[in-house]
């Protein structure tokens, strides 16, 4: 048979071709089968072993027995068996599938362009105008940076924090839209209900950052002890009137001179007082006071303006009399007679009848009626017009 085949396979022709497939078919053992009418697949043998099925022959699909055999694996799952192979991960993958070396070769290009894209996005950092950085190495401060694009190491070795220096932040202490009451005794042992604004910006960020532990917080804390420090000098009218811009002042100063020794590296922009009333319990009676002492105010002014008047006259009487008697020391005579008709005109200007007493006569003026007789022409000459 061997010899037969050989021989087949040697010839070229068509002929020979067919030849050789017709061998190949009758061969018990050829997986082309026995050919119909002899054992093969369709079910109409001679009742012997079916062999292999035959490519060439469609399948019939009532046969029970080609049912029930096992079907094998998919054009699926044989894919992603070739795939899994070509990745290291085992089986036969056909000459198409990657080896191992390509598989090392794609995970090592991976692997550096990781590297280059952390290297990358930790070393370089943009420092925008308003803030500045502070660069840790190692969790320790090792310098600050202005505005600009910055380079350092690699994270974690070295890590940059930005702080806005600019930015103008505010604090409320005491808030009045707030339940709680935020009270102060004032110098004259009264007590203020105080709501205020600290306004704040950051000078050194590595002070900021570093030295305290809570900077928010003990901001917090020494605007109230210099706020208390500072109202105790003042009385109640000066604390909710006009004192509060002294009182404003002299807290903002006092929270500097604290943070400056605490090395805070903070600066205190401002201080506004929002609220400054007295306790809810006794604002009644506080409103009475308040009046009281309003009224009290009003009726020493008006006093002080007429004394300011009355003042103000016997200046100018004084200054009118010194000129007088400089007059007077030139030309005693003229002066006295003129005077005394100054006098005289002023003290019967406002009488009706003047009498005026002659040796062994008396007269009588009427002074009035002339006075009348010259002021008509006067009016009627005024209605003309």
């Amino acid at each position: 048979m061997n010899d037969k085949i050989d021989g087949s396979m040697g010839r070229r022709s068509p002929r020979g071709l067919r030849q050789f497939f017709h061998q190949i078919s009758q061969m018990a053992n050829s997986p082309w089968g026995s050919g119909p009418g002899k054992g093969d697949d369709d079910g109409k043998g001679d009742g012997k072993k079916p062999g292999p099925r035959n490519p060439w022959v469609t399948p019939d699909p009532t046969d029970q027995r080609r049912a029930q055999k096992p079907r094998g694996p998919s054009a699926l799952d044989e894919l992603l068996r070739k795939g899994r192979g070509g990745f290291g991960g085992g089986g036969s993958g056909g000459g198409g599938q990657f080896n191992f070396g390509d598989s090392a070769k794609l995970w090592k290009w991976v692997v550096l362009a990781l590297v280059a894209a952390w290297v990358l996005f930790s070393s370089f950092h943009i420092v925008p105008p308003e803030k500045e950085g502070v660069v840790t190495r190692l969790g320790s401060y090792s310098r600050t940076v202005g505005p600009g694009v910055k380079l350092t190491w690699p994270a974690p070795v070295e890590r940059i924090r930005l702080e806005d220096v600019r930015a103008i932040r505010t604090m409320a202490v005491g808030s009045p839209n707030a339940t709680d009451e935020n009270f102060v005794l004032t110098r004259d042992q009264s007590i203020v209900d105080l709501a205020y604004e600290v306004r704040w910006s950051v000078r050194d960020p590595e002070l900021f950052f570093f030295q305290l532990a809570d900077p928010e917080g003990t901001i917090r804390e020494v605007a109230e002890s210099a706020m208390r420090a500072t109202v105790a000098n003042f009385d109640l009218v000066q604390a909710i009137g006009p004192g509060r811009v002294e009182i404003e002042a002299q807290v903002q100063q006092r929270m500097q001179e604290l943070l400056n020794q605490y090395r805070a590296g903070v600066m205190i922009q401002g201080i506004a007082i929002r609220q400054a009333d007295p306790p809810n319990q006794v604002d009644e009676a506080f409103k009475e006071v308040t009046a009281s002492r309003q009224e009290r105010e009003s009726a020493i002014n008006l006093a002080r303006a007429y004394q300011q008047q009355v003042l103000e006259r016997a200046r100018g009487d004084t200054a009118a009399f010194d000129k007088i008697y400089e007059q007077y020391k030139l030309a005693p005579a003229v002066t006295r007679q003129r005077l005394y008709y100054e006098t005289m005109e002023t003290v019967l200007s406002n009488v009706d009848k003047t009498i005026v007493e002659a040796r062994g006569v008396t007269p009588y003026l009427p002074l009035n009626e002339v006075q009348k007789r010259l002021k008509a022409p006067e009016a009627t000459t005024k209605g003309g017009e």
